[in-house]
């Protein structure tokens, strides 16, 4: 095992948990710098695996898999935040980790979001645990209307329900099951997320904070930068180096936010990997987000996160992909495809980024 806070050398192999699309192209970033990327995952040709040097398809908790997988890597890094904390302090024993699992313990888990935010003097919803679909605390401090969502492993909008009343919290308390967290809706103008990249050593550096559009609780569009005032866009991203730094992160952490001028900003997840926000990054800035993991986790010199162009990534839903030939037309645009070989209504198979001018979005230019 590497020691803790010396450079990876390029040739080294990077472990990657995870086969989907960010592991994807954190190989794709890792080749020009030197390195080899090796896949952990429980699908067989996933998009990851398309373009590493090796794959292990296994379960996260085969002990056997995440022994070989440990052996044929320098560092270990995720693309999947909801790999199990048990499977990443495994590996931790055998071979250098980044993020370690102490992250994962807060991350993975809504109400430890939450409470972690508050301690950091990061201002939030108001939220309750609800446990054994006992609502007693979510009705003193939350009220109604209100969002309860499992504490772990939702995205996309699963695992949660809006609910209006006493009878439709109990409704939902039994179709999620399990430990929930009441949320008070927020009435928002924006939704803002800011990535930043943390070194061993202790370098943060920020992307410029974004904004975000849902469709149907998926992202569809990212602008960059958002387009609020300078002053909301810099404490997204000082709050997001906050968290970092108090989670003693080594890799990227990704903060969504909620703000509106009346509110203010307030935090509402965060995920230790690159992120579907951050895609723009890749031609838009000096450095992009998946290339920076790669410099942080491997202990080069963070890159300079400055943004070059304003920018609009899409994210590329089911069919829309079969439009290749019409988006590659397109001289303003830049196409990524995720090879993965069923296009479902929703699922997200690619995206295409379209720079613009620095000051399109009526930001500033500062790079």
């Amino acid at each position: 095992m590497a020691p803790s806070g010396a450079p990876v050398p390029p040739g080294s192999v990077i472990g990657i948990l995870g086969g989907g699309q960010l592991g994807r192209m954190i190989a794709l970033a890792a080749a020009p710098l030197g390195y080899r990327c090796a896949v952990l995952t429980p699908e067989a040709d996933s998009p990851a695996s398309q373009v590493a040097w090796r794959t292990v398809v296994a379960p996260y908790d085969d002990a056997e898999a995440l022994a070989r997988f440990a052996d044929l890597s320098d560092v270990v890094t995720l693309e999947f935040e909801n790999v199990p904390a048990a499977t990443v302090a495994a590996l931790a024993a055998r071979v250098r980790t980044a993020p370690r699992d102490r992250v994962l313990a807060v991350t993975q888990d809504r109400l430890k979001e939450k409470i972690f935010a508050q301690e950091a003097e990061l201002e939030t919803v108001a939220f309750a645990a609800v446990d054994s679909g006992d609502l007693s605390a979510m009705t003193d401090t939350v009220g109604f209307p209100a969002i309860l969502k499992t504490r772990r492993l939702g995205y996309d909008g699963k695992g949660q329900r809006r609910v209006a009343n006493l009878e439709e919290a109990r409704q939902a308390c039994r179709a999620l099951g399990g430990s929930l967290i009441a949320e008070a809706v927020c009435p928002f103008d924006k939704e803002l997320s800011a990535i930043v990249a943390r070194s061993e050593g202790g370098d943060v550096r920020s992307f410029d904070a974004v904004e975000n559009e849902h469709e149907n609780h998926i992202l569809r569009t990212t602008m960059a930068p958002a387009r609020v005032p300078d002053a909301v866009r810099r404490e997204a991203e000082a709050a997001a180096c906050r968290l970092a730094e108090r989670l003693s992160l080594v890799g990227l952490l990704a903060v969504e936010f909620f703000w509106s001028p009346q509110d203010g900003l307030l935090v509402n997840e965060m995920a230790p990997r690159p992120h579907n926000s951050g895609h723009w990054t890749i031609e838009a800035c000096r450095t992009g987000q998946f290339e920076q993991l790669v410099r942080a986790i491997c202990g080069l010199p963070l890159g300079d996160p400055g943004r070059r162009f304003d920018a609009v990534m899409t994210n590329l839903l089911g069919a829309e992909a079969d439009d290749w030939a019409g988006l590659t037309a397109d001289p303003a645009v830049h196409m990524h495809l995720y090879g993965k070989a069923e296009a479902r209504a929703g699922r997200k198979m690619g995206h295409v980024t379209r720079l613009l001018p620095l000051g399109a979005h009526g930001a500033d230019s500062r790079n």
